[in-house]
């Protein structure tokens, strides 16, 4: 289930979010996770203005914690928008992750007619994960992470919406 952040989800965002592994995985995160870095994330995330939507995947439905990580989409220009996304490595290879992204694509709240994602080449994991959910491979780029201090090669990937 995907769902807005709460204030409560800080805890165990926070908690995942400090791994290594995970902020290695994304673009922004920082490691280590700076005090108050998850709250300021979620205050954001409640903003009207905001230019990312974030939701906590949920995993209290199938008898696991009440958040497994996070998926965001961000608006671009042109009626498109990108999408991110991490699972805390308890959840690895279960197919949270596949399930989070055919949710937020069925339910394309920007009405994007098209969405992108990237992912690192050294995570082929979320490389399935964009694949299994249509995504087609569009190109190598690369992209700064702020965990590791460095551009990192990247997969691009796109899927055409049924706008």
């Amino acid at each position: 289930m995907l769902r807005p952040c709460r204030k409560s989800d800080a805890g165990l965002i926070a908690m995942y979010a400090a791994d290594d592994r995970v902020a290695r995985g994304t673009r922004a995160m920082p490691h280590p996770l700076p005090p108050g870095t998850v709250e300021a994330m979620i205050e954001r995330a409640s903003q009207p203005d905001r230019t990312e939507d974030v939701w906590v995947i949920d995993g209290s439905a199938h008898g696991h914690a009440e958040a497994l990580g996070l998926i965001s989409l961000e608006r671009m220009d042109r009626a498109q928008s990108e999408v991110f996304y991490w699972i805390a490595p308890a959840f690895w290879n279960t197919g949270f992750a596949t399930e989070a992204v055919r949710t937020l694509i069925s339910a394309n709240p920007h009405h994007a007619d098209r969405i992108f994602a990237e992912v690192f080449q050294d995570n082929p994991g979320s490389a399935r994960v964009l694949t299994n959910c249509g995504f087609d491979y569009l190109g190598d780029a690369e992209a700064f992470s702020v965990a590791r201090g460095a551009t990192v090669p990247t997969w691009t990937y796109t899927l055409k919406t049924d706008q």
